[in-house]
């Protein structure tokens, strides 16, 4: 695995547990991890390898967005904010989700984050249908990384309720961990999103462990798949 990835996960934790010790000091403790989940700039590190990639296929600088003006209008409410956003030229090229959970609250988070995953994308594509970016016919990009804490709880298989029809095969028995990647498998195959990168770390200490558990679904792939997009923008936009 590129180094740059590792390095970007190890960021990810360290800024993540300042955040902890922030809120600690300041006597906040109620909170827990959830002090963190809620900081912000723990995907920092993976958004600026994003932008640097978008600017190696001749995309400017100028024209990435990070932390402001990120918000986009939507069809069902009036606008978003998402975490990576290009307009070149007054096309939208690209849009681009980060996201993450740590434990130990797996359960409704895994429901609350497949339900963001889904709603936000059906949102921005009907807005594109309706003209909300402009009169443009290009297919703006839309990508989803998602990085998941590799550990007990989020390994282990999880139970489901039946009580009316069968569920999907596909989940029964699997964990936290195996739900993830089958969501990320589908925003693609659904063509919700153009690509999606789902990346486990896990923490022993000070070792940082990092997989990326399905070949199609690597940040190198998810990477490709976007400079391409934008190459082919950059092209039309001559």
């Amino acid at each position: 695995m590129d180094q740059k990835i590792i390095d970007a996960v190890r960021s990810y934790h360290a800024v993540r547990e300042s955040q902890i010790a922030k809120q600690a000091q300041s006597g906040r403790h109620d909170q827990g991890a959830r002090s963190a989940a809620t900081g912000g700039a723990q995907m920092d590190a993976f958004a600026n390898l994003i932008c640097s990639a978008i600017t190696d296929a001749g995309i400017p600088e100028s024209d990435i967005f990070q932390k402001n003006a990120v918000e986009l209008p939507g069809y069902y409410r009036p606008e978003k904010k998402w975490d990576i956003v290009v307009v070149h030229k007054g096309v939208l090229g690209a849009v681009i989700e980060l996201k993450s959970q740590m434990g130990p609250s797996f359960g409704n988070n895994f429901n609350n984050r497949t339900e963001e995953a889904i709603g936000s994308a059906s949102d921005i594509w009907v807005a594109f249908r309706e003209k909300r970016f402009g009169d443009q016919m290009f297919r703006p990009w839309l990508g989803y990384l998602f990085l998941l804490e590799d550990c007990a709880e989020s390994t282990a298989p999880v139970a489901v309720r039946e009580p009316h029809f069968a569920i999907d095969e596909i989940f029964q028995g699997a964990s936290y961990k195996k739900r993830y990647e089958i969501l990320c498998e589908r925003l693609i195959l659904e063509r919700l999103y153009e690509s999606s990168c789902f990346i486990t770390a896990r923490f022993d200490g000070t070792e940082i462990h990092v997989d990326e558990p399905h070949p199609n679904l690597s940040f190198e792939h998810f990477i490709g798949s976007l400079k391409g997009h934008m190459q082919i923008l950059t092209d039309q936009a001559k």
